[in-house]
């Protein structure tokens, strides 16, 4: 065999060996990493996550010592090389990036915040938007319940609730407690329930009497579960349930079929800043997501990922708002400074949902005249909304919004008055702009037509 032979030959061994050596290294690293999730998992993110971390650390340095005992100085100093590595990577999920104290959004140009301390003890910001001099004033309020469930009130919905306005309402609109500018609560308070008492509470604060209530998605949810509390019940005047999430644990687990498709999928990317692309909140927020970690994870307190999260991190659910049609021209719903998301209390709210029993016998006994609306391209599964229709009696009417995805509202050609216009109908004892559809009667053909 030639010298050049030879020398190929061993560089091809050291080659091999080296490439061995670097997949055992990544392995070990990624092994690393799988015992620090594993230890967030098991220990809900406890100090930050500097307990998982300080576990795998360990765990990795007795690996090494043990690889390596045997071996020369050298290579036993390289046995420690994918602990260094792992302990890099995992430390940036433990180090907080941005405030860990809730910073809030700055104050809106064109309506004032106020703060009301409700008796259940929450402290929510309140939105007024008189009526306007239109010489027809409304002599009820209408108070709004905006989605999310723990978020700020958008720009959008602030806009809609100005055309109401200059219709005659006097509308009001808080933002529930832990969204927007009102104080947050400890993690456990956040319940559907809390959520309910909390709308009591508005309205008696607000002094002026029975009001009309309008709910929108998971607004709509505390709106359907105060109708089926005779207690609450008796504070509202009539109900508009817009487009609603599931009411209680049986609905929730309901799996059936949506409208028409949505732009989902289609849209272009939201642009700005995500918290996902960060090791830590996309640790976080995924784990919580997955069910892996809770809503009270000590990883990340309530307020730094209030704090991390954008609007762009809702990017996917804003497009499942509007129909296909609409995908490239989604209007921006809120502005940067304004924006404001909760993601671990909107996540407990919704654990606190599924696990609730069955409404349907106390709202069957609802006697508060409502009114149901119903998007032709809705991102809901259909069986939330004709559940309330089967098991509320006092809905009068159905509106089915043809043209529109979940978020009824948009600002998109007529549609926010449209529905205006279906809602001030209702609310005034008028006949409905639309056909009453679907009747209750009509509930199984609904559910199998792809309308």
């Amino acid at each position: 065999m030639s010298s050049f032979t030879q020398r190929s030959a061993r560089f091809g061994r050291r080659s091999a060996r080296c490439a061995r050596r670097l997949l055992l290294a990544a392995a070990a690293v990624a092994a690393l990493v799988v015992v620090f999730l594993g230890a967030l998992v098991l220990t809900d993110g406890a100090g930050s996550g500097l307990g998982a971390w300080l576990t795998t650390l360990g765990i990795g340095a007795a690996g090494a010592l043990w690889r390596g005992r045997r071996r020369a100085r050298t290579a036993r100093l390289a046995a420690f090389l994918p602990v260094a590595v792992a302990a890099a990577l995992t430390a940036s999920v433990c180090i907080p990036t941005v405030p860990t104290s809730r910073q809030y959004p700055p104050a809106l140009p064109f309506v004032a915040a106020q703060y009301w301390s409700l008796s259940t003890g929450s402290r929510v910001a309140v939105y007024h938007h008189p009526p306007a001099n239109t010489g027809t004033r409304r002599t009820v309020p209408l108070v709004y319940l905006h989605g999310g469930p723990v978020r700020g009130i958008s720009v959008l919905d602030h806009r809609f609730l100005q055309l109401l306005a200059r219709q005659g309402y006097d509308v009001y609109a808080y933002e529930q407690a832990g969204g927007g500018r009102s104080d947050l609560l400890p993690m456990d308070q956040y319940t559907i329930s809390r959520s309910v008492r909390d709308l009591a509470a508005f309205v008696d604060r607000l002094g002026k009497g029975k009001a009309d209530i309008l709910g929108f998605s998971s607004g709509a949810v505390v709106l359907t579960r105060a109708l089926a509390d005779p207690g609450v019940a008796a504070r509202l005047n009539r109900a508009v349930i817009a487009e609603p999430g599931p009411m209680d644990g049986p609905t929730a687990r309901v799996s059936g079929h949506k409208g028409r498709p949505s732009a989902r999928g289609l849209a272009p990317a939201v642009p700005g800043p995500r918290s996902t692309r960060i090791p830590r909140y996309a640790v976080a927020f995924g784990l919580m997501r997955l069910g892996l970690l809770t809503p009270g994870t000590g990883l990340i307190g309530q307020a730094e990922g209030d704090n991390a999260f954008a609007a762009a991190d809702l990017g996917g659910d804003t497009a499942s708002a509007y129909c296909a049609r609409d995908a490239r021209r989604i209007p921006q719903e809120d502005t940067p400074q304004n924006f404001s998301f909760s993601p671990a209390a909107s996540l407990r709210v919704q654990e606190t949902i599924k696990d609730s029993p069955s409404v349907a016998p106390e709202l069957r006994r609802s006697r508060v005249p409502a009114m149901l609306m119903i998007a032709e391209c809705s991102s809901q599964i259909r069986q939330w909304a004709t559940a309330v229709l089967r098991d509320d009696p006092a809905i009068r009417r159905t509106q089915f919004m043809r043209g529109v995805g979940h978020h009824m509202w948009n600002g998109l050609d007529d549609n926010n008055d449209r529905a205006a216009a279906v809602i001030t109908a209702f609310l005034e004892g008028e006949p409905a702009p639309l056909p009453d559809h679907p009747t209750r009667d009509e509930i199984p053909g609904f559910l199998r037509d792809r309308e």
